[in-house]
């Protein structure tokens, strides 16, 4: 089992590109707490590239965009996943989700999610051994507003544990937010095919900030704007292929750099952090508040507008399926070198019964020495409707 220190391991786990470039003074990350948050938990979605805010709806969609639950055909279903993750740097930071929904009538929807991110075992500063973790829990009720459109809320709360309170001067932190969804479902006809044509919008962890240390300072959580669309085509009786693609901007201030400092005090050297953390305070980025800092997420990036744009990932992503039993997938995801370099192909399969389906995805990197490379996710869920007909067949 690797050993890493817990600063090491964090910034392993914030910044996925890792080989020096020639980017040293424009690379400008956007800063957040509760990393795990922003990784796609389930092995479909993740096949595709990271997309699901408009894909056909299903189980997984709590993550994606909780308004596409009252257009699931069946009434209930499960699904657990499980992705080891950074494997080309350590071998035991796992993540593990548990998702459920159960629709309520004709237009209504519950559902709910446990994320549970363990950090493996970490070597501290004062050599103790611990076991830092992230979890989350979210409920989320959403509606059919229409036929044809539906919105959610969702309310989640996070708890981070990064070292122990008692040894560390690092303390547990914990936040609350919510989600605001919406999805479209509609059918559009294309030569003589009747094309499904969806798309979605989902403001997710909209909420409070998230301290480390009782407090003193707190971290934005990642509160993320998605906007997607997604293209189902029908080729014949039995199969059909689906394109969709999604857009993502972290809805965060973006933090000064040491750049800045340094050109607003010319006497300063290289390594003068500790002024640097200070004049950070003093300009207020950890006064900002989260409401504050969404609106100022579109138009604070030290590049100007050029450095907004650069601030927005896509990711595309592809799906063919015979006979709604077996899926092939395909997608690729791109985020600005200056902004962390995520840039990989992804591949998944999956089969699927009456009872439960199988889904597996698998990260290409294209970007040099990417510890995603290779990442691996894993879905299995299971059909309520499809349970209960075997139930019953049974007697």
């Amino acid at each position: 089992m690797r050993r890493l220190s817990i600063s090491m391991l964090l910034v392993m786990v914030c910044i996925t590109a890792t080989k020096a470039q020639d980017i040293k003074n424009q690379l400008n990350p956007i800063y957040h707490g509760v990393t795990s948050l922003a990784i796609a938990p389930d092995a479909r979605g993740g096949g595709m590239g990271d997309v699901g805010a408009a894909t056909d709806p299903d189980v997984h969609s709590q993550y994606w965009n909780p308004a596409k639950y009252p257009f699931c055909i069946s009434r209930a279903g499960v699904s657990l996943n499980y992705t080891p993750w950074l494997r080309q740097l350590v071998n035991d930071i796992d993540l593990a989700n548990l998702t459920g929904y159960y629709r309520i009538g004709n237009y209504d929807a519950l559902s709910a999610s446990l994320r549970y991110f363990s950090l493996g075992e970490v070597i501290a500063n004062n050599d103790m051994t611990i076991k830092p973790y992230e979890m989350s829990f979210d409920v989320a009720y959403s509606r059919m507003l229409s036929e044809n459109f539906s919105a959610a809320v969702a309310l989640r709360y996070i708890y981070s544990d990064l070292a122990y309170k008692q040894d560390d001067e690092t303390t547990p932190g914990s936040a609350f937010a919510a989600d605001i969804a919406l999805y479209h479902n509609g059918y559009i006809m294309l030569g003589n095919r009747e094309c499904q044509l969806g798309w979605g919008l989902n403001i997710s962890n909209i909420g409070s900030k998230i301290s480390y240390d009782e407090g003193n300072t707190s971290e934005f959580i990642p509160t993320n704007l998605r906007l997607g669309a997604s293209l189902m085509v029908p080729l014949d009786e039995y199969n059909t292929i689906s394109f969709s693609a999604d857009l993502n901007k972290f809805l965060i201030p973006t933090r000064p750099t040491y750049e800045q400092y340094k050109e607003k005090f010319p006497d300063v050297g290289d390594e003068d952090y500790d002024g640097y953390r200070n004049w950070l305070e003093g300009e207020g980025y950890y006064n900002t508040s989260p409401i504050s800092g969404i609106f100022k997420s579109f138009s604070d990036a030290p590049g100007g507008f050029k450095e907004e744009l650069q601030e927005i990932q896509w990711s595309a992503g592809i799906e063919y399926s015979y006979n709604n039993q077996f899926f092939l997938r395909g997608g690729y995801h791109y985020e600005h070198p200056n902004k962390g370099n995520r840039k990989y192909f992804t591949l998944g399969a999956g089969f699927k019964m009456n009872v439960f389906s199988i889904d597996a995805g698998y990260v290409i990197s294209t970007a040099q020495t990417n510890p995603l490379d290779q990442t691996l996710r894993f879905s299995l869920t299971f059909d309520m409707d499809g349970i209960q007909d075997l139930l019953g067949r049974r007697r």
